[in-house]
């Protein structure tokens, strides 16, 4: 499979060299093609690493994986391309989270949430939100938390959320822990769920943790 991952931060290496090393095709996209963090990764990775801008990824993937942060996710979006997108799976993984004033803020809240807004504007890309409740260390490797702990998949497009879902187990997360909330509108409260990952990575100290859903018999 070839893999657009936009963003060149900690999140988005981790997942474009987890893809690579899973054997897929991966190109890294930033705002500039000579980007020297999405260099530096493609010359570490391998041949089957690339890098490139925004559009030149969204143009090369089969499907999108949204890493950036997520208030400038809709400006990096546009810059892929809305035909670069247009029938696409789009994992949106990202987070509105923003310091203002030394407080963690986030924007939109309550009423919207970034997947809805990336849904909302591209109505031809197949969006889902998955993996924002956890650090990008778990993401790709869910053993580093023992347990039956979950991880979350929103999204209008039931076949999407089948491909998400079949990518999570490449991740290491079986079918069993991926639990689908609903449509695009449920990111909303995966989104919220922020401050308080936020709380508890510094109340541990470190961010090997993650959410346990437990039903009743």
């Amino acid at each position: 499979m070839r893999y657009a991952v936009l963003g060149t931060g900690d999140v988005g290496r981790t997942l474009a060299g987890k893809l690579v090393e899973l054997g897929h095709e991966v190109t890294l996209g930033s705002r500039t093609k000579d980007n020297a963090a999405a260099v530096e990764w493609a010359d570490a990775a391998g041949p089957a690493a690339h890098h490139g801008t925004f559009a030149d990824a969204a143009a090369f993937g089969e499907v999108v994986v949204n890493a950036v942060g997520g208030r400038v996710a809709l400006a990096v979006l546009r810059s892929a391309g809305d035909g670069n997108l247009d029938g696409k799976v789009l994992l949106d993984v990202s987070n509105p989270l923003a310091i203002e004033e030394g407080e963690l803020r986030l924007s939109p809240v309550e009423s919207d949430s970034v997947g809805e807004q990336i849904q909302r504007e591209f109505p031809g890309a197949r969006v889902v939100k998955s993996l924002n409740t956890v650090n990008c260390q778990v993401m790709v490797d869910p053993s580093r938390v023992p347990g039956e702990h979950q991880v979350f998949v929103s999204g209008d497009d039931g076949s999407a959320k089948e491909q998400v879902t079949a990518l999570l187990g490449e991740f290491g997360w079986p079918a069993r822990r991926v639990f689908d909330l609903g449509g695009i509108r449920t990111a909303r409260a995966t989104e919220m769920y922020l401050p308080l990952w936020v709380n508890l990575m510094q109340g541990m100290g470190h961010a090997d943790f993650n959410v346990e859903v437990r039903r009743a018999r």
